[in-house]
């Protein structure tokens, strides 16, 4: 590892932490050139697959773009960022496992949908009216009204 200061390659180690999700590994080290002190973080090389887009087009599974989907169709509805935070981690380990190359963008969007679903009502709306193309009005009132029955079906 480079010193960030005097960018001498010669360090050490002097503490190794796991961090509390046991994924990265924060390491304290010292240059042995300027004697100053920096951290690094070490963290295992996912391995996940690209994601076939619904025009054909092959990207990489990108956690930073889920995640503000997510944000922004929770925006200022009850949904923590802890919880948005832990169900992407979730997703990212299920597509990790499944250990396919590739996977259909309709695979992500729906688990994401679906959580949505569960979590808040408005959210769900709005993230399936951008991930389902919604061309009118009435394409989204019937979304609504296939919520309202669910909701009515679900209520004893």
């Amino acid at each position: 590892m480079r010193c960030p200061y005097c960018s001498k390659l010669d360090n050490k180690v002097i503490d190794s932490r796991l961090s509390k999700d046991g994924r990265t590994i924060r390491r304290r080290r010292e240059c042995i050139e300027c004697g100053r002190r920096f951290t690094t973080y070490e963290k295992l090389e996912d391995v996940l697959p690209m994601v076939i887009k619904k025009d054909g087009r092959r990207e990489a599974f990108n956690r930073e773009k889920i995640t503000e989907g997510i944000k922004k169709a929770c925006q200022k509805r009850p949904v923590s960022m802890a919880q948005i935070e832990e169900f992407v981690d979730a997703l990212e380990i299920h597509f990790q496992e499944l250990g396919k190359k590739e996977i259909g963008s309709e695979e992500v969007g729906e688990r994401v949908i679906n959580r949505l679903k569960e979590w808040d009502g408005v959210a769900y709306v709005r993230f399936a009216s951008v991930y389902r193309q919604f061309k009118d009005i009435n394409e989204f009132m019937s979304e609504l009204e296939a919520i309202l029955k669910a909701r009515k079906a679900s209520t004893p």
